[in-house]
């Protein structure tokens, strides 16, 4: 990370976020408009033309500012972590009603009302922000109906603002979820990616990538040559890489080898890491 890192701070030689007046060089400075998510998905991409770089994504509620509109792409900053990039400018709505509801189940339908036999219009991450306007109930499953004429399971929602109290179970609810790079969601998901999306639900706004979260998530552990030490929640990094312990020897990470989120022991880990990547290059404490 440097003082000015790009994936961080919205500027360009051309344009720039008008909060770094003075910091950086850009022809012009401009506030950023205020928008939401209203797209189940959104990837936030390295350049504004679709076969760039996945860097990350965004999900339905999400707030960001926008900078630039130009050729149906918009240059944004999301709210919550910082993160700089390109989403299609179709993926953008007004911050209108404020979501009262988070998806606590790792994935779950959107149907056109209240019936799970009804034609499934979508489907949405945890960790999604939703709208609740009423509920119903049809032959004993209650639905939330959505401000967006939607309808959800009840019990796959939580009230905006109550968190979860061990991110670490959230992070297990997504065993088995694919690998994928640059991934944030419940549907594809990478190793900081699953940091960050099981934190958030435990309340927890942390950086995107794993380089941000080794150099400012919570607290250095030093464990020593046999790497002692660790318990349930600390974090491990190798270079480009981010796992979860579980317990004192086992961890939970999304990664290329399984290409899943998976569980594996630290020691294995360690072993199968190193003749490609090195050692760790440090444990954390959130």
């Amino acid at each position: 990370m440097t003082a000015h890192d790009k994936r961080l701070h919205a500027f360009r030689p051309d344009l720039a976020d008008e909060r770094l007046k003075g910091e950086v060089t850009a022809e012009r400075f401009v506030a950023g408009r205020a928008a939401r998510i209203v797209a189940p998905v959104a990837d936030m991409l390295r350049e504004p033309r679709p076969d760039a770089g996945l860097n990350t994504q965004l999900l339905r509620g999400d707030d960001v500012s926008v900078f630039e509109e130009a050729e149906g792409w918009a240059w944004v900053q999301a709210a919550r972590d910082g993160y700089v990039g390109y989403v299609s400018g179709g993926f953008l709505g007004p911050r209108s009603d404020e979501p009262t509801h988070v998806v606590s189940a790792p994935r779950s339908f959107l149907y056109p009302g209240p019936d799970l036999r009804f034609p499934r219009l979508g489907e949405l991450s945890l960790g999604s922000s939703v709208t609740v306007k009423d509920f119903a109930e049809t032959r004993g499953t209650r639905y939330a109906l959505l401000s967006t004429g939607e309808a959800m399971i009840s019990g796959h929602l939580r009230p905006a603002g109550e968190v979860s109290d061990d991110y670490v179970a959230v992070a297990e609810t997504l065993l088995m979820t694919p690998y994928l790079w640059g991934g944030s969601t419940a549907f594809g998901i990478d190793c900081s990616g699953l940091v960050q999306l099981a934190m958030r639900m435990a309340g927890r706004d942390v950086l995107r990538d794993s380089d941000m979260q080794a150099a400012a998530l919570g607290e250095p552990i030093v464990t020593g040559e046999a790497y002692s030490g660790l318990r349930r929640g600390d974090l491990v990094f190798w270079k480009g890489h981010v796992a979860i312990m579980t317990d004192e020897r086992t961890m939970i990470h999304a990664n290329g080898h399984t290409m899943l989120v998976s569980r594996e022991g630290l020691s294995e880990a360690i072993g199968r890491i190193g003749y490609l990547y090195g050692g760790p290059t440090g444990f954390r404490r959130p």
